[in-house]
């Protein structure tokens, strides 16, 4: 067993050492572990303050988590998503709902705090995984560090960056009414607001996630709850009754941004990059941190299936790595900023024009359920 506490490097060499130990770090060291590689997990130090964020995992993301046994257990921090509602400016509506088989679900919704303490148990009695303070040498270096990782910019990478003229602005919200398992999503005026699902099936609070202008946002950090609460409740038409928070409000600025490549090989061994390390893309689509732990998977699979002779920084070998992540990637963040740019335009022809196009695509069946193939992360 593990100790909880990191320690310094030990003397004995690492083969993966991986910096940064958020969901996509630790699901990475659990992966290579199973594979009897030796891994240094670099703990940075705690943020301060709580955290808002719920994730929507798709049916691959809760796939790859059970099998290093660390999805969460307790049914309050886990919410499957039944249905799924998004609506235009006027008429336009698109709605997904999942199979009749009661354990079926779109996504779920997880709370992030939750996660991350079942994947630090999980590596707490995962043999072959060091807690470190610092980063040791090793044959493969993974930087899992997220979207404004420092060790990116010392390892050489180059990372494009697109900035978004809106903030997300989140909180936790208590409703009157149950949420039934219903994850909503607004597109109106430019802004996009969604509702997520929290607190199991037959809970009633909901994770607030509001793409609004930058000032705008500055300015709901510094409002009144109730003048929050009461733009929210207009917003979505007070579809879950009276709300009241539940969390302090956080925002943090948008962008589309992506590394220019992925993997080196530098003099001390390779290195790939991995998850918002790797790229960041709008939250209208859910996709983010699925995307991340798709990179992880599929970084293993190509370590697991490597030559005998090759060694698991060999830049060949995790060149196929970045070949296999870096196309589906890309389409995923042109896909989300076509809608953000689609759904954020004023125009009145432009929002007569995409509301007739959630109208179509509502009725249009086989493409419906390609979609939700696609989103998944099951579709091929």
């Amino acid at each position: 067993m593990n100790s909880t506490a990191p320690k310094p490097a030990a003397s004995r060499p690492f083969d993966v050492t991986i910096r940064g130990a958020g969901v996509v770090g630790r699901t990475l060291a659990l992966l290579l572990a199973r594979e009897r590689l030796r891994v240094a997990l670099v703990v940075p130090p705690p943020p301060g303050g709580p955290d808002v964020r719920a994730y929507a995992l798709n049916s691959a993301s809760r796939e790859l988590l059970q099998s290093v046994r660390a999805w969460p257990e307790d049914e309050t921090v886990i919410t499957p998503v039944r249905d799924m509602q998004v609506f235009g400016d006027t008429d336009g509506a698109v709605r997904f709902s999942a199979s009749a088989d009661p354990a079926a679900a779109l996504s779920w919704i997880v709370d992030v705090p939750a996660l991350e303490a079942r994947l630090a148990e999980a590596v707490r009695y995962q043999a072959g995984i060091e807690l470190c303070t610092e980063a040791p040498p090793a044959q493969l270096t993974v930087v899992c560090e997220g979207k404004r990782s420092v060790s990116r910019a010392e390892l050489g990478f180059e990372f494009d960056v697109r900035p978004y003229p809106q903030s997300a602005v989140a909180t936790r919200l208590q409703c009157a009414l149950p949420h039934g398992g219903v994850a909503r999503q607004w597109f109106t005026g430019g802004e996009i607001m969604a509702l997520l699902p929290l607190g199991g099936p037959q809970g009633n609070s909901v994770a607030l996630v509001w793409s609004v202008d930058r000032q705008q946002a500055k300015s709901w950090l510094e409002a009144d709850a109730q003048d929050l609460i009461s733009a929210i409740e207009a917003r979505c038409g007070q579809v879950l009754g009276p709300m009241q928070l539940l969390s302090p409000v956080q925002a943090w600025p948008l962008e589309l941004s992506r590394a220019r490549r992925w993997v080196a090989s530098l003099p001390g061994g390779g290195v790939a990059l991995a998850g918002d390390a790797a790229h960041a893309m709008h939250p209208l689509a859910g996709q983010g941190l699925n995307v991340g732990l798709a990179d992880v998977a599929e970084l293993a699979r190509v370590l697991h299936g490597r030559e005998y002779w090759r060694g698991v920084g060999d830049h060949k070998l995790l060149r196929r790595y970045e070949r296999a992540r870096q196309a589906d990637v890309n389409a995923m963040g042109w896909v989300t900023d076509g809608l953000f740019g689609l759904f954020s335009h004023a125009d009145s022809r432009v929002q007569a024009l995409r509301n007739w196009g959630m109208k179509g695509f509502e009725r249009s069946g086989a493409l419906k359920q390609w979609v939700s193939k696609q989103a998944s992360g099951l579709g091929s």
